[in-house]
């Protein structure tokens, strides 16, 4: 398929995938694409409760997000959606700023998104060091479990606040509403995730024991032959088994704990009206910070998600620009229908690739599942306790965090603790794009300081007529200071005094090296010497030659 020529950056990954395409795929992807969408259906209600925002919001922002970042994405198989961490991110922006004004400020990050990848920035974000990322996701794992605990314990609380020890303070002062039938649920459903992908396993170990008892009693129930039964009940999601068989347990003994339908009062059947929020250039201007956090989470969360799913569907590389395009056009369009941010998640995608997907067709698979599921199943959901979801949320964020990390710090350079430390408590007291910024300036000031490190200014020999000196790395305006010494000698010697520098290890060199050079030559030229270079490099040659400082100067 062929695109018009102002479209030509614009190249979804769906295009090049039907090229080919069999039925053998498909079904193959319909099949990954339908698990997905079971097990998104979960998550994408716990998000957006999480959030501060009705469980349908998360709901039909999977179903229209996930359908557009597959339609119009450049990874084969990933499967975008709410995610855990925009939780801290929507709530603190709910509760400054409102509702409609989230609203605006996911619709301009959709923007904002589209012109990072239009304008071919995507491989920008690659530049976030590690370092940052690792703080700031184990940073929001907390404040998700944080999040969590007034559901998890069943507190009667009106309000949360968004900030950490405003949370800590309300969740001490209501403990005295602890309902222990929640946390029951709770702990069920987050002891049920950990156990049920290790019941199978148990099972290929031993052929013993109460799992095989279990799939013998399925066998002789459905007529299934024992292994089918194996494969058939270790492909059920977790999340799903949890919330079916947990929520008909409450139901049916009737405990007194909040459920979607008490809360909410359930979840509406019909498809989402299309609804323009209050727009206004003024309010945009105040929308600044929290947009370029939307924008940056987003693009960073999935282009993190694409690089995952490359390792291991082993699939062609995505195409990081035009999958910031096609997040910028989902972010755009789903606050029209009253969703929230969207981003790739790497927890849906790894199901995804696990399930047999090829191309982006199970992305639409999986949206489908979510409209049919939703509008078959919408009455269920009134019944669905929030100490259940609560549950999954927990699992979410212990999986999310990089907690290892932790443990290898000793082992890290004492600039890889100082920046991930610090992003991590900033997100944790503060709020990600505080984290973000200090993280990034602290980032980028120790890289500085390690460069100028490395740039090396050697005293080879010295006598009354000559001066020789070697530079080592790169000359740039870190690094200035450690060419003093040779200034220093030119001060403290005899007039004529000829300084030559070996330049040949010198790697580069920036308008700042070069202003230093200038004054170095300036110096020794009005004490009667003179200045010689060399085995210059062809980027320090490029920079004298284009200032007209090579033509000042001998060369060698």
């Amino acid at each position: 398929m062929h695109l018009p020529a102002y479209l030509a950056p614009f190249r979804p990954r769906l295009f090049s995938a039907l090229a080919g395409y069999t039925r053998e795929r498909f079904f193959k992807d319909a099949g990954a694409g339908v698990t997905v969408g079971i097990v998104a259906l979960p998550l994408a209600m716990a998000f957006a409760i999480a959030s501060g925002l009705k469980p349908e919001a998360g709901i039909w922002t999977a179903i229209i997000a996930g359908a557009l970042i597959s339609a119009l994405g450049g990874s084969a198989v990933q499967i975008g959606g709410p995610a855990g961490a925009f939780i801290v991110i929507v709530y603190g922006i709910l509760e400054r700023y409102g509702l409609a004004n989230l609203l605006i400020s996911t619709a301009c990050a959709g923007v904002l998104l589209f012109l990072l990848g239009f304008f071919k920035m995507g491989t920008l974000v690659r530049y976030v060091p590690v370092s940052i990322v690792v703080g700031f996701t184990n940073g929001i794992a907390v404040l998700i479990v944080l999040s969590q605990i007034k559901d998890l314990l069943g507190l009667v609380v009106p309000k949360m606040p968004a900030d950490f020890f405003s949370q800590l303070r309300v969740i001490g002062g209501h403990l005295d509403s602890f309902n222990p039938y929640a946390l029951g649920l709770g702990l069920a459903c987050l002891l049920g995730l950990f156990v049920w992908p290790k019941l199978f396993a148990a099972h290929t170990r031993s052929a013993g024991g109460f799992t095989t008892r279990l799939i013998k009693l399925m066998q002789a129930v459905e007529g299934v032959q024992l292994k089918r039964a194996t494969r058939m009940a270790s492909r059920m999601p977790g999340p799903i088994v949890a919330l079916v068989t947990l929520t008909a347990f409450a139901f049916a003994l009737g405990l007194p704990v909040e459920t979607i339908g008490t809360r909410f009062g359930g979840i509406p059947r019909a498809l989402p009206s299309f609804a323009l929020p209050d727009f206004s250039w003024e309010t945009v201007r105040l929308l600044v910070a929290p947009t370029i956090t939307i924008a940056l989470l987003g693009a960073v969360e999935s282009l993190l998600c694409a690089r995952v799913s490359d390792q291991i569907s082993g699939l062609p590389r995505h195409d990081p620009n035009q999958e910031l395009m096609a997040q910028g056009v989902a972010n755009f369009v789903v606050p029209f229908f009253g969703g929230m941010p969207a981003t790739g998640t790497i927890a849906r995608t790894v199901t995804n690739v696990r399930s047999g997907a090829t191309s982006p067709i199970s992305g639409l698979v999986h949206a489908l599942t979510l409209v049919v599921v939703v509008l078959v199943a919408a009455p269920l959901a009134v019944h669905v306790p929030l100490a259940v979801l609560a549950g999954i949320l927990l699992y979410v964020a212990w999986n999310m965090g990089e907690w290892r990390e932790f443990a290898h710090l000793r082992q890290a350079s004492s600039h890889y603790r100082l920046i991930m430390l610090g992003t991590f408590l900033l997100t944790v007291v503060f709020d990600l794009t505080v984290a973000l910024q200090v993280g990034l300036i602290l980032a980028c000031v120790l890289f500085v300081r390690r460069m100028s490190t490395l740039f090396q200014v050697v005293e080879v020999s010295r006598d009354a007529d000559s001066a020789n000196f070697q530079l080592y790395g790169s000359l740039f305006f870190g690094a200035v200071a450690k060419l003093d010494p040779i200034l220093n000698v030119v001060e403290s010697a005899p007039k004529g005094l000829v300084v030559r520098l070996d330049v040949q290890s010198l790697q580069s060199l920036d308008t700042s090296g070069l202003d230093v050079l200038e004054q170095l030559h300036k110096a020794i030229v009005l004490r009667g010497g003179r200045l010689v270079l060399a085995g210059l490099n062809a980027q320090p040659r490029a920079v004298m030659e284009r200032s007209g400082f090579l033509g000042k100067v001998e060369t060698l």
